[in-house]
């Protein structure tokens, strides 16, 4: 036992039965108290503990009684203590650093959880905090390794700041880019954004420091830098959800030959129609006093008359303005557009009350399949070229 009576040998054994103990602690208190803290846990009802347990910001504290352990057998390593101790201070440098990267993590799903998360999104600039955390924490590592002051070494680093600027450049930008896009409330997660410089037309999935992921409409997800999109135009749609309605902008292309005053039989049996009546009535006694009261011959082209298309035109207004999925407190038009060599586009403006994308082209799709079976009812043709398939041309703007 002549070894013994080293003291580097001796202090190593001593070394060793402190791990031993210290890994048994650990292993103790990982596998009663936390357990017995995660049962406890799970039976509350809010589900902030949970994320702390999912993030592992426990079992970075369990550490703590392993590190009391061995800091209590250094005095008793005279010969290997300090380089010991400065291992024991560079771990606890790490453990600390650990916990709180876990911390930031927890308090990151936590404020998810919270409404105005969707507002405005902080995951870039907790990105930045981890960074500065294990920068610094990096710092003190070599600083104790290197016996310096961890300010002066940060001094130092001073003289490579151009070299860290390019380094990080990319961080950089993306950080006040972040800065510019939640301040500005120009992306939240959940938005419909349109970016067709990257190739980006669905939902933000994502917003982080150094990009933002969207899930596009055949489920493949584009990731554009944060920066990148800051600095170009994008489209967000969430001011149509906001307000309340989407948007119906499309033409059907009227044969102009088919436009023409309306005769008597055509007048009686378009009275027949109820959305009508007051129209008629009310158009028929304005364009009587108006030719009686500057003598016209109304039985010939002189004077004011009805004409089928104008007719249409206010049938359309009047129909969806009883249609219950159009949203009556936003702009109605019905207009015809400059003429064509494909005919005469007379086009629907309107907002239907959904803005979900399947029920929206739903009502879209209804009230054109109902145009395009009353038009002839007005002695008008819808325009079809010759050889075509189609019944009817529509010139069909963006449904948003």
């Amino acid at each position: 036992m002549q070894f013994l009576e080293n003291p580097v040998v001796r202090e190593i054994l001593i070394l060793l039965f402190a791990l031993a103990i210290s890994a048994l602690a650990y292993r103790l208190v990982k596998t009663y108290f936390l357990e017995l803290l995660y049962r406890l846990f799970r039976k509350t009802p809010t589900s902030w503990d949970d994320f702390f347990l999912e993030a592992g910001v426990f079992r970075s504290l369990a550490m703590i009684m392993p590190g009391i352990i061995m800091f209590r057998v250094i005095p008793f390593l005279d010969v290997i203590g300090e380089p010991v101790g400065q291992l024991l201070k560079v771990g606890v440098i790490l453990v600390v650093a650990l916990t709180l990267d876990r911390l930031l993590k927890a308090g990151l799903r936590i404020y998810s959880t919270l409404p105005i998360s969707v507002r405005m999104p902080i995951n870039g600039f907790v990105q930045i905090l981890q960074i500065a955390l294990w920068v610094f924490a990096g710092t003190a590592v070599f600083s104790l390794l290197l016996g310096q002051s961890p300010w002066a070494l940060l001094g130092g680093l001073g003289a490579l700041s151009a070299v860290l600027l390019l380094v990080f450049q990319d961080t950089i930008l993306a950080f006040f880019a972040g800065i510019q896009l939640t301040l500005s409330d120009q992306v939240r997660v959940g938005d419909w954004i349109e970016a067709p410089k990257f190739g980006a037309d669905g939902d933000v999935i994502e917003v982080a420091l150094h990009y933002v992921r969207v899930r596009n409409w055949d489920r493949s997800i584009t990731t554009i830098p944060t920066h990148k999109l800051a600095q170009d135009a994008f489209v967000n749609w969430r001011g149509m959800f906001e307000g309340g309605g989407r948007r119906i902008k499309r033409a059907i292309l009227i044969d102009q030959t088919s436009v023409r005053f309306l005769d008597q039989a055509l007048l009686d049996h378009l009275s027949e129609i109820e959305l009508l009546q007051a129209y008629l009535g009310q158009k028929t006694r304005e364009i009587e006093e108006h030719n009686k009261k500057h003598n016209i011959d109304a039985s010939v082209v002189n004077g004011r008359h009805l004409t089928n298309i104008g007719t249409l035109r206010a049938y359309l207004v009047a129909y969806l303005k009883a249609h219950p999925a159009i949203n009556q407190d936003l702009i109605m038009i019905v207009r015809q557009l400059p003429p064509t060599p494909n005919g005469l586009p007379l086009e629907i403006y309107a907002f239907t009350k959904d803005v979900g994308w399947v029920n929206h082209e739903g009502v879209a799709a209804d009230i054109f399949d109902h145009i395009l079976a009353i038009v002839p009812e007005f002695g008008i043709r819808v325009f079809q070229a010759p050889g075509g398939h189609d019944l009817a041309e529509l010139t069909i703007g963006r449904g948003a």
